[in-house]
């Protein structure tokens, strides 16, 4: 289990794989392969949005700084060893993501914000977010550094 803020759940270290999403009450469902690694206050979401995380109480604010315009409120709750996210879009619509941890998530990590860009490491896994799209790359086993 990754680091975890103290009162609202949410981890301060970790990468993980959507496992599914419900949308407004309804079936959870998967379609795409979506990332998010978070390193402290920093996170990037390979649907192509990055940024500062903050936390209010037990919600948290994902601010949508790169790329896709937006903030996600939400609670995290533990589930296992994965974690469940519910909240509310900016639209009003409501969503469920279910999360489950990556492996390889020792060693180096970081965010940096290069122009219109910002790249998250958590150990092997890496997601690029720009203003066209966010992708997600594992890096091989014998990149240490």
């Amino acid at each position: 289990m990754p680091d975890m803020l103290v009162g609202v759940n949410a981890p301060t270290r970790g990468a993980w794989l959507r496992a599914g999403i419900s949308r407004n009450g309804g079936p959870l469902l998967e379609n795409e392969h979506v990332v998010w690694l978070q390193i402290d206050a920093y996170y990037a979401d390979s649907r192509g949005f990055a940024g500062v995380t903050t936390y209010e109480g037990g919600e948290v604010r994902f601010h949508h700084d790169v790329g896709e315009p937006g903030e996600d409120v939400g609670r995290l709750e533990p589930s296992g060893a994965g974690m469940v996210e519910t909240g509310v879009n900016a639209d009003g619509s409501t969503f469920r993501e279910v999360w489950a941890p990556l492996a390889d998530c020792e060693g180096a990590c970081g965010s940096w914000r290069v122009g219109t860009a910002q790249i998250v490491r958590v150990g092997r896994h890496v997601v690029h977010v720009d203003d066209d799209c966010g992708s997600y790359f594992e890096l091989p086993a014998d990149v240490t550094a």
